[in-house]
């Protein structure tokens, strides 16, 4: 049983992750590969918004991954985009990173052997990790202009598609931890986090959902 408290707290993490940016034509879209086919609908859809002229999807296989997506994220994102209209030709993938800086590097390095000029990227990533996808795009990639989105739900929506609450409320501590430690490592640009919001984390820490969080000087995922 979730407490009100909690779920309190895990709305608050989840507003902060929301950067709030207003869409704009840009360079490319980066689709950020994971266990959310969700992020893939989104950057097909804002190509055929005609928001970006090109999409890369970057993603190995995790252990939340290799059995729904065996063919690596970034190839089951490209064939679910073309199910949903995109041409071939416009998507790229890049199918070896196995964390968000390798998302943001290995993307870079593929553009630039494309000879693709760019000055701005839209950056879609999975709801509860717009803040710290944007941060280490920032710190990685600092010369381009980045946009951050993400399918628009509620978290009540997003728990329901899911299927697993208390999975998503660790999921959402874990994006929040990253944000206050990896700064520090060197992985992505500082974030003012309120001091409600280190609140929240710090309950919901305490309250068990831990699962997802990382040791302090663990290596970036």
């Amino acid at each position: 049983m979730i407490s009100a408290q909690a779920w309190a707290d895990a709305q608050r993490l989840w507003d902060f992750q929301q950067m709030g940016h207003e869409l704009r034509p840009c360079s490319v879209a980066i689709g950020l590969g994971s266990h959310d086919l969700g992020v893939a609908d989104t950057t097909a859809d804002l190509y055929r918004r005609g928001v970006v002229p090109l999409i890369i999807f970057t993603g190995a296989t995790s252990r939340t991954t290799r059995d729904r997506m065996p063919r690596g994220e970034a190839q089951h994102y490209r064939e679910r985009a073309m199910e949903l209209g995109v041409p071939d030709d416009a998507i790229l993938v890049e199918p070896r990173a196995r964390n968000t800086g390798e998302n943001i590097r290995f993307s870079r390095r593929l553009l630039e052997e494309r000879h693709v000029a760019v000055s701005s990227v839209l950056l879609v990533s999975k709801p509860y990790e717009e803040r710290r996808a944007y941060a280490t795009a920032r710190k990685l990639w600092p010369e381009v202009e980045w946009v951050s989105a993400s399918t628009s739900m509620t978290l009540t929506d997003y728990v329901d598609s899911i299927g697993d609450a208390h999975l998503v409320i660790d999921m959402l501590a874990g994006a929040q931890q990253r944000l206050m430690i990896y700064p520090q490592q060197g992985f992505m640009i500082e974030q003012l986090v309120p001091e409600d919001v280190a609140a929240a984390y710090e309950n919901l820490r305490d309250a068990g959902f831990t699962s997802r969080l990382v040791a302090d000087s663990a290596d970036q995922d």
